[in-house]
């Protein structure tokens, strides 16, 4: 592996690297991040793939969720229990990957995310206002079946993780986009960990191309989050709706 990396492979998957963090402050990251070290690397074990990818999007994840921390208003009592409750079932999705076939599960997930993209468009105020939510034991048990489903769903296939979550902290939660982008980031988070804990320990983390990519992920981190909070809600809308149409397309290409 390290002989037939070069100078230019590394470039082209740092630059890529920090497009994702930017893009991943809406969720979604992993649209282009995935593809690229599949395309630069194409001989290269899936599994070394997959775990490089996930130690570069756990930074610039981590980052993103820092900067949101004391700019934007997270529920801790609805966040904490879906993350937690993810990180586990992270690990029985991916336990589970040689079981399920994911050509059966693709097209279930185009037509869920097409089903959400023409939910946000037409309901004009989806996200865009923040509404008092009174957090009680119903709350609470939504919080985590949405992190166990999404944990779930993000150890077995992943893509679009970030926006079914923002999609369902929206509409289960009354969030704006905002908010739900934010705490999405800590339900990935935990869900990133709980992969890499897979990845770690039987040796699929590529050293050499993972950190200088996570150090670019972490600055595209820093950028998406700043354009998010400078244009507020509407932006990230417009972002949102964007990114589930590049998630059809891409998921639609895979299949064919």
């Amino acid at each position: 592996m390290a002989d037939s990396l070069t100078t230019l492979h590394i470039i082209m998957l740092c630059t890529l690297a920090y497009c994702a963090g930017l893009i991943d402050s809406v969720g979604g990251g992993g649209l282009i991040q995935i593809p690229a070290l599949f395309n630069v690397l194409p001989t290269a074990p899936e599994a070394s793939l997959l775990g490089t990818n996930k130690l570069a999007a756990v930074c610039g994840t981590t980052v993103a969720a820092r900067t949101y921390i004391g700019r934007v208003h997270i529920a801790w009592s609805l966040v904490l229990p879906a993350a937690i409750t993810a990180f586990v079932m992270a690990f029985l999705g991916a336990a589970t990957v040689s079981l399920i076939p994911r050509g059966v599960l693709r097209p279930l997930v185009i037509a869920l995310i097409v089903v959400m993209a023409f939910y946000v468009f037409w309901k004009k105020d989806f996200g865009k206002l923040q509404r008092p939510l009174k957090i009680g034991t119903r709350e609470r048990v939504l919080a985590v079946l949405i992190g166990g489903v999404i944990g779930f769903y993000d150890g077995l296939l992943g893509p679009g993780t970030g926006s079914f979550l923002i999609f369902l902290f929206i509409r289960f939660f009354a969030f704006d986009f905002l908010q739900a982008s934010a705490s999405a980031k800590f339900v990935n988070i935990a869900t990133n960990i709980a992969a890499l804990a897979f990845f770690v320990p039987s040796g699929n983390v590529l050293y050499l191309i993972g950190i200088p990519m996570a150090a670019f992920n972490i600055l595209g981190a820093f950028t998406g989050t700043w354009v998010a909070m400078k244009h507020g809600t509407g932006f990230v809308r417009i972002m949102f709706l964007s990114l589930l149409v590049l998630l059809i397309f891409k998921l639609a290409y895979d299949i064919v």
